[in-house]
């Protein structure tokens, strides 16, 4: 077993996308922020370690299968270059796995925060740590890191493993365009505030996606999408990151009532109700955080306290993702 403490150790954030899900398949913008408040790590399965026996065992066991899927990439010639494989699986069956508390199914990227460990730990040419200092070294990461993750849903743009990994704020502008960003904080009040709703129970991005997809074959939808959807996420982006207020908040509000009018499917039944009561009162606004279906769903608002008690007294888990001081 290493000794080393670098990479085991070091912790890695689930992520949130603001904004992109779905549009940015037909090449949107998107932004999406690493979130700390759940996290994970990798370490060894002994008694100073683990909280949950259980839990340690599943998450090792699910990486042996994994690995299996690692050694298929190495027989293929598509693992990233210097991949440690044979480390991997040493430290495996030493009992490695991913202590985490990254809920799965929700939307966070919990297998993104996995693949960024592993990658971090097992590359072992990474001259810089969890920094890529060009835009073409974003672009490498973000490919590698796509490959490694595909093994979890078939597919993989990167992008969730990459925002785990960096731990800042990236703009998506398409697949060949991402920066890091800063999202300005002034002109705000203490209620300002991004926060989530737990629906209660786990989603599946797969078969959404695949839903999503086919939708798209449908000529009129195509446009739809393409035309206002698209137009108005980017819409969204921009004013955030400029910090117009007033116009972020009201494409913002037409962004979720174009989701309650179009991706009904894709919004959790257990929030549809407060979804609506959003848009009709201005109190906050909803909007899908990933695929949807389950796991959680984004709030703004600008009156927190009073929204978080208006949850609570439903008895709706409200979890802040970002508070004015």
């Amino acid at each position: 077993m290493s000794t080393q403490t670098n990479g085991y150790n070091d912790t890695f954030h689930s992520k949130i996308m603001l904004f992109g899900e779905y549009s940015i398949i037909l090449g949107s913008m998107g932004l999406t922020i690493p979130y700390a408040h759940f996290n994970g790590s990798l370490g060894f399965i002994n008694k100073n370690r683990y909280t949950d026996l259980d839990f340690a065992k599943r998450s090792n066991l699910l990486l042996s299968e994994y690995s299996e899927y690692i050694d298929k990439l190495e027989r293929e010639g598509l693992l990233p270059e210097n991949f440690d494989n044979k480390r991997l699986k040493k430290d495996i069956t030493n009992g490695l796995y991913f202590e985490s508390t990254i809920p799965e199914g929700y939307g966070l990227g919990s297998s993104g925060a996995l693949v960024a460990a592993l990658y971090h730990k097992y590359k072992t040419d990474n001259q810089n740590p969890r920094r890529a200092t060009t835009h073409n070294q974003l672009l490498k990461l973000k490919k590698e890191l796509a490959t490694l993750e595909t093994w979890f849903h078939g597919t993989s743009s990167g992008i969730d493993p990459l925002i785990c990994y960096m731990k800042h704020p990236l703009l998506l502008n398409n697949d060949t365009s991402i920066k890091p960003i800063g999202i300005p904080r002034y002109n705000l009040t203490s209620e300002d505030a991004i926060f989530l709703v737990n629906s209660g129970k786990p989603g599946k991005t797969a078969p959404l996606v695949e839903r999503f997809m086919s939708q798209l074959e449908n000529p009129e939808f195509k446009d739809l999408m393409e035309n206002h959807y698209t137009p108005l996420n980017n819409k969204c982006i921009k004013h955030l990151i400029y910090g117009e207020l007033d116009q972020f908040t009201e494409s913002l509000s037409e962004l979720s009532q174009f989701q309650a009018t179009h991706f009904k499917d894709m919004i959790p039944p257990t929030v549809e109700m407060e979804w609506i009561y959003g848009i009709s009162t201005q109190k906050y606004i909803l909007k899908l955080c990933g695929s949807g279906g389950g796991g959680f769903v984004l709030g703004f608002t600008r009156n927190y306290s009073e929204v978080k008690e208006r949850f609570q007294e439903k008895n709706m888990e409200v979890v802040p993702v970002y508070r004015a001081e």
